[in-house]
């Protein structure tokens, strides 16, 4: 599995459907995809939400974005998380 951020921006009609109802729908989904929620914020600044996600790959990364931007109205700027770990090893492999 691998970790997504989701990046929310709320638009003023998505302000106005808040609800707990809303989140369990947005974690159904993911789950729908074999992903799992693994944490979720609410933000200050450019963007106002983000969702940490663990999903299979990049291609059901992005069916949630759009499946979630119909359900929500939020757009969301999605963005694969690689551990510093895998980086560095992967960056010294291949100097």
């Amino acid at each position: 599995m691998t970790t997504f951020f989701m990046f929310g921006k709320y638009s003023p009609d998505s302000l106005k459907k808040v609800s707990a109802e809303r989140t369990r729908k947005a974690t159904d989904v993911i789950q729908a995809h074999g992903g799992r929620l693994k944490s979720a914020y609410v933000l200050l600044g450019d963007k106002d939400l983000v969702f940490i996600v663990s999903l299979p790959n990049a291609t059901q990364a992005t069916l949630i974005s759009i499946q979630l931007t119909k359900i929500t109205g939020i757009s969301f700027t999605t963005s694969i998380a690689i551990p510093a770990e895998e980086f560095d090893r992967q960056f010294n492999k291949n100097k």
